[in-house]
């Protein structure tokens, strides 16, 4: 059957952008876990022709996953046969979630990343400014001592950041890939409800209480931050 052939093929992409993802994450965090530390031009430029890899076969996963989709949708719109018409459209959205779910989650990792990097970028540029001046005059004035404590003081600062994002970073890739164990599982349960109406009730009430418990995963995360951040500013 054609359209289980696009299911399985799309299946198939969803879980190696699933690892993809995970691994993006962790290349982010090993980049914020080394920001403190002096790093060569070579090792900036492997980390970055890795970045570049990455995002590269990230994005087309994502354009062959909605290719996919594409052709699931132009079957479906198609067919005659009206008793599959509903598990297909059930399938085809399904698989539009997971892919609407996967941008947005490959696009966050980037933005997060590149916003680490320019404010690294900015720190060393001070940094480089205040050692150029330091060499130029030859001491060290009472100005420039209460510069270089505020300097410190902003790096210590940036560190606790930093060590609080890797934190994030590596949380979220975690619960990417158990995300996507678990949205196969969801997959092949949704299967069994349509099969089996009286399971359906049952599915309803997960949901409901997935989507409580998330709620209150992202307030307590939300204190979390912020009283982080009263404390790194404070």
């Amino acid at each position: 059957m054609v359209f289980y052939n696009l299911r399985k093929q799309a299946r198939k992409v969803e879980n190696e952008l699933d690892l993809k993802l995970v691994s993006f994450s962790k290349l982010c965090t090993s980049y914020s876990s080394e920001s403190s530390r002096p790093r060569s031009d070579s090792y900036g430029s492997s980390h970055d022709n890795m970045l570049v890899v990455m995002t590269t076969e990230l994005e087309q996963l994502l354009a062959t996953l909605s290719a996919v989709n594409d052709k699931m949708a132009e079957y479906t719109s198609t067919t005659g046969t009206f008793s599959y018409g509903a598990a297909m459209t059930h399938t085809l959205q399904r698989h539009r979630d997971i892919l609407q779910d996967y941008t947005r989650e490959y696009h966050k990792t980037k933005m997060n990343f590149f916003s680490l990097r320019e404010r690294e970028d900015l720190l060393g540029s001070v940094h480089r400014d205040i050692e150029s001046m330091k060499s130029s005059s030859g001491v060290n004035n009472r100005r420039t001592e209460i510069f270089l404590k505020e300097h410190e003081h902003l790096r210590n600062s940036d560190r606790l950041l930093d060590n609080a994002i890797s934190i994030a970073i590596a949380t979220k890739g975690n619960i990417t890939f158990q995300r996507g164990m678990l949205k196969s599982i969801q997959t092949r349960v949704t299967t069994l409800a349509h099969r089996f109406p009286a399971i359906n009730g049952l599915i309803q009430k997960i949901h409901l209480r997935k989507r409580r418990d998330s709620l209150i995963l992202g307030g307590v995360i939300g204190v979390c931050t912020i009283l982080l951040l009263l404390y790194t500013f404070h």
